[in-house]
């Protein structure tokens, strides 16, 4: 027998464990079912679940459970990914408590001891996983720094070497001063603070007392200036296009230039140009062929091509000192304080600088064009399909990609070089050896690069290099293309085009068929999670509380296409609830002898109910397919919800106590039956969404296979009676309708009132016939019957199709009462509302009030409406004075 209570702690791991040691979740390369593959977007190595995580795994996790079950041989392909910067900053965080840097060990000790720490610490997502349920593979589990990925990652470097799309060049990258190395855009974390804006006065060079002003905020960087621009049509500075400026406090003549950087309508139309400390600056110092002078050090400090006063303070302290010396030349012509978007490294957490270097790049125009004709050509498909106006937009706005990073832990790059700065790019270090002998004539030492690869890169590669790649392996040619990409949109720029580009180059088609993008967890007010504003909700710790299936069954049910997912503790609490009223109604059936038979026929039912019951299951069955197969997530659970909680918990097992407690035993029988295939079929269905009490209830019964394991229904298998469906349908609608009205009226729990239906057909009154004892018991009546005429003073009124229903109260309730108390009520709502309305009428207060203010008005209006609009249906439904 079922215990009293379900408890999610102590059944999630075991089940877990069971599942693992069955071989539940593995893939068979040699089955003659259809294949369909998932890749997991490979966590950190150092990374812990969070609530974005668990959204992702969950929903990956519902598609690959249903998939199997489905019969289809299923791959969900599990791995870590090597988090260059984030695993090389725990492990010095490590090596700095007893004292050391990373130079102390030297580079190969250095990474030993990171593979030391790995091996260690590194696992703890993958427990993590484990706990949220994910049925991942793990018997095909990689890493992106071991050897087989890492071999696949130096072929495809030195193949896009000599094909000539990765080259080496001095551009601007986004310099960490603190971690030295290069970061991508998606480490650069973009902070509004509040600063100032400087605007300087350059002379115009033979022009007696005449300057050009411009604006900066940076005055650091000034030091570097090669060029002023202004707006070609811009007819303020016509007339200095061609001329020269003088920099102040350096000395050199920069020219004045014409182009559209420039914009006429902000500050003073005339633009400093620094091509080496300016992403914006560098593409208008290319397009004039302007000097490219770096002033700043690894350090950000200020370096040898500063003014000497200057060289080797940190790049704040010469800001302050160029000010006042401005300042003093009378070249200051004022400040403002601004509001402005910095860009800080996200773990160094310091500002970031563009800092002019030699580096590796992937020429990404070249490489994109295929990508895009793939989405273009619908050989995959973005789901939402907007998200493939953002990622058009960035591919054809693609820019070099910085591929190299000066850090240790990683894919070092598979470049050699020469005495000369020949440069030899291959496979392997004796392979470089002999094409440098072969360039030079004889033997000659080579100094490998020390730059590593940029984690992306590797990442770039997962849907084949997982498979084996670059080797020709069984689980390549049977499971690329993958069928869908479950992620964020967040990374849309940095992982999924990456992987769209190396896949259709090195595959010849694209990895993916369908992209779905899923929104961002945020808070219950619709605020995004951090640390600083204190609203970050751990997903262990909800686990904790009300288990897995909870949360798992909250994020289904919340992931809307296309609407940020806004998440309160008090819905997982509330789909906890939801697990305790399946473990109550697979406990009732236990009781009630309610147990599978394998002989069972649905389509062999005769009763009504079960009819009606075994219809209703079929076409949930039909909605949560559809819905998953369009990746309609929140409409497949909450289908679910309504069947389970609704149709047979609250009405089809409430109308089932009659029959079972009934001297019809085969009436019993049937019922008996048809509960247990019923409660079968939701076990299923749920399954992939609430994978732990449905494996456990499942378990109650003997049976040939773990429900993970169990055969999906296919459409069709149980008949829907339409006859049946409609009439039990109505006998829920009338009772349902009398509660309402019961509650709306205030009626007290134990009276029992009359109903009458007035205007009914002859199948509404056999529906009320056949089922007035279920009508009575359930919508506490004391009679139920044909209204012989008009409705009598003090009754309230509703319709139910062709009929009225009417219901006497004055013999339970004060009638006037109750009609002076609504009025009283709708009275004080009309007041809200018109309050409300002069709030949002008022210029003012929309000018000022912050965004989120004006909405929480708009939606407590909209409450007070939807109130005053069913007082006034209820007021309207008293009959008589």
């Amino acid at each position: 027998m079922l215990d009293k209570t379900y408890r999610p702690q102590q059944v999630e791991e075991r089940i877990y464990a069971e599942w693992e040691r069955a071989g539940a979740f593995a893939a068979d390369t040699c089955s003659a079912a259809d294949p369909y593959t998932i890749m997991i977007p490979p966590p950190n190595v150092t990374g812990t679940l969070h609530m974005g995580h668990a959204l992702t795994f969950t929903l990956q996790d519902i598609l690959i459970r249903h998939q199997r079950m489905r019969g289809r041989d299923a791959l969900w392909q599990p791995g870590a990914d090597h988090a260059g910067i984030a695993t090389q900053m725990v492990v010095e965080r490590l090596l700095e408590a007893d004292g050391k840097t990373r130079h102390d060990l030297g580079r190969d000790k250095f990474i030993e001891r990171v593979w030391k720490w790995k091996a260690e610490s590194g696992g703890t997502i993958t427990h993590q996983l484990r706990r949220l349920g994910a049925s991942l593979d793990w018997s095909k589990e990689r890493f992106t720094m071991d050897e087989g990925l890492s071999r696949a990652v130096r072929k495809v470097f030195v193949d896009l070497y000599k094909q000539g799309l990765i080259y080496r060049d001095k551009r601007l990258v986004n310099w960490d001063p603190r971690l030295h190395t290069a970061i991508s855009d998606l480490e650069v974390e973009q902070r509004q603070v509040m600063g100032k804006m400087w605007y300087f006065k350059y002379p115009v060079e033979g022009d007696g007392d005449r300057h050009i002003t411009v604006a900066t905020t940076r005055p650091e960087t000034m030091l570097g200036d090669t060029a002023v621009a202004v707006h070609p049509e811009d007819h303020r500075y016509a007339a200095l296009v061609g001329r020269t400026c003088l920099l102040p406090i350096v000395g050199r003549s920069l020219p004045i230039v014409a182009d559209e950087y420039a914009d006429p309508e902000k500050g003073s139309g005339a633009v400093k140009i620094t091509p080496a400390h300016d992403f914006n600056d560098f593409e208008v110092g290319r397009r004039h062929g302007l000097d490219m002078i770096n002033v700043l050090d690894r350090d950000a400090r200020l370096n040898e091509n500063a003014p000497e006063a200057y060289r080797g303070q940190d790049r704040y302290q010469a800001r302050e000192g160029i000010v006042e010396e401005m300042r003093a030349l009378g070249l200051l012509e004022r400040v403002e304080e601004i509001e402005m978007t910095v860009p800080y490294g996200d773990r160094s957490e310091v500002a970031i600088e563009p800092w002019l270097m030699d580096q590796w790049f992937v020429d990404a125009e070249t490489l994109a064009r295929p990508a895009i004709e793939a989405v273009e050509k619908g050989r995959t498909v973005f789901v939402p399909k907007h998200w493939e106006n953002t990622y058009f937009e960035w591919m054809r706005n693609i820019q070099p990609w910085c591929i190299s990073r000066q850090i240790w832990w990683g894919h070092q790059i598979p470049a050699w070089y020469g005495p000369d700065g020949e440069i030899f790019v291959e496979l392997t270090e004796e392979e470089a050896a002999a094409a440098a002998a072969r360039h030079y004539g004889e033997t000659t030492a080579l100094r490998r690069d020390e730059d590593v690869l940029d984690t992306w890169f590797s990442s770039a590669l997962w849907p084949f290099s997982t498979l084996g790649w670059p080797d020709e392996t069984p689980e390549l040619s049977r499971y690329y293309p993958t069928d869908v990409l479950v992620t964020g949109f967040d990374i849309i720029f940095f992982w999924v085009a990456r992987m769209m580009m190396a896949g259709i180059h090195f595959m010849g088609e694209a990895p993916f068929h369908t992209i779905h993008i899923h929104a961002l967890v945020r808070d219950e007010q619709g605020q995004k999670m951090s640390k600083s504003k204190g609203n970050i909700i751990d997903p262990l710790e909800l686990m904790d509380t009300y288990g897995t299936d909870a949360l798992r069954f909250t994020l289904a049910a919340l992931a809307v296409q296309g609407r940020e997912l806004k998440l309160a503790e008090s819905r997982v609490e509330g789909y906890r609830n939801f697990a305790t009223k399946l473990w109550n109604a697979a406990r009732f059936c236990q009781i009630n002898g309610c147990e599978p038979d394998p002989g069972f026929d649905p389509g062999a039912c005769r009763l009504t109910l079960n009819r009606w019951i075994v219809g209703r299951a079929e076409e949930v069955l039909g909605q949560v397919d559809r819905a998953l197969d369009s990746y309609k997530f929140n409409e497949a659970a909450n289908a679910l919800y309504q069947f389970t909680w609704g149709t047979f918990c609250d009405w089809y097992l409430e109308f089932s106590k009659p029959v079972f407690q009934g001297a019809d035993e085969a009436a019993a029988a049937e019922t008996r039956a048809t509960a247990a295939w019923v409660l079968d079929r939701i076990l299923i269905l749920l399954h992939p969404f609430m994978p732990f009490v449905t494996e456990e209830l499942w378990a109650q019964t003997e049976r040939p296979a773990m429900l993970i394991s169990t055969r999906w229904p296919e459409a069709g298998e149980a008949p829907l009676d339409a006859e049946s469906r409609a009439e039990m349908d109505w006998v829920v609608r009338l009772i349902s309708q009398v509660r309402a009205r019961r509650a709306e009226m205030r009626v007290p729990a134990a009276a029992k009132i009359p109903l009458l239906l007035k205007d009914a057909g002859p199948e509404t009154l056999a529906r009320l016939e056949a089922h007035r004892d279920l009508i009575t018991g359930l919508a506490r009546l004391s009679s139920a019957r044909d209204a012989d005429g008009e409705a009598p003073d003090g009754a309230v009124q509703d319709v139910l199709d062709e009929a009225t229903i009417i219901l006497p109260l004055a013999d339970v309730i004060d009638v006037a009462g109750e009609k002076a108390r609504l009025e009283k009520e709708i009275a004080r709502l009309a007041a809200d509302i018109q309050r409300f309305d002069k709030k949002l009428a008022n210029r003012e207060f929309l000018a000022k009030a912050p965004p989120d203010v004006v909405e929480k008005q708009k939606e407590r209006r909209a409450d007070a409406m939807q109130a005053r609009a069913k007082l006034d249906a209820a007021h309207g439904r008293l009959a008589g004075a």
